[in-house]
């Protein structure tokens, strides 16, 4: 079975994290410091983990880059913080999504599934990237909907990449500036949208009400099912 660890110092939330995921199907590992977490990862290797933020022992978001550099599999921050910089933060540093307290166990359930599926999805021998009805072969500068290709500049295509790379995981707008136009326009906001309002044009079945090319207000795009 597909071991999560899960790690919170209040022992309600440990309780109820690790009922809800032994709900779902799943074995839960709980500790609550970060330090037994970074145990359990290097003796364990779990398949996927469940993060607080606000540890005794360690900040949540350097506890998300430590476990990165341990584990393969998916990250979910579980956070009361309302802070955009701290989801921010986290996801940049190798979180795959969040979910805010409090939390219904389904919408949990619901995000770390989608997480493994996509953790699982490994790029096809002839290195082309799928998602649903997307795909994009970055070797020949070719991105298909459904079949047809789609004539893309060359930033909407790095865009497209970086999205469809991540499987539906939301990334952050600082991480596509970065990876489009470089790490001197990490802020510049508007360059992105911009492009993403083409792509919208371009791919959308209705721009005025995208589904594709997802928003979360102030963090960042992922892409929704195809």
């Amino acid at each position: 079975m597909t071991r999560v660890l899960i790690v919170d110092d209040e022992a309600a939330i440990l309780r109820l994290v690790a009922a809800v995921l032994d709900r779902g199907g799943f074995t839960p590992v709980a500790v609550s410091s970060a330090r037994a977490a970074l145990a359990e990862a290097d003796r364990a290797a779990p398949d996927a983990a469940v993060i607080d933020l606000g540890l005794p022992d360690m900040d949540g978001v350097e506890l998300v880059a430590a476990l990165r550099q341990r584990m393969t599999g998916p990250l979910i921050v579980l956070t009361a913080r309302e802070a955009t910089s701290d989801k921010i933060a986290a996801l940049d540093l190798g979180a795959d999504d969040y979910v805010t307290k409090p939390f219904e166990g389904d919408e949990l359930l619901a995000r770390l599934r989608a997480a493994l599926r996509r953790a699982g999805r490994a790029i096809a021998a002839d290195g082309v990237l799928r998602h649903g009805a997307l795909a994009i072969d970055p070797a020949r500068h070719d991105l298909r909907l459904g079949g047809e290709r789609v004539t893309l500049t060359p930033r909407e295509f790095a865009v497209m990449e970086a999205l469809i790379a991540a499987g539906g995981r939301l990334v952050t707008h600082a991480d596509l500036l970065r990876r489009v136009w470089g790490p001197a326009h990490v802020g510049d906001s508007d360059y992105l949208r911009v492009v993403v309002r083409a792509l919208r044009l371009k791919l959308e079945a209705d721009p005025s009400a995208p589904t594709l090319i997802r928003n979360e207000p102030g963090i960042g795009y992922r892409l929704g099912e195809v």
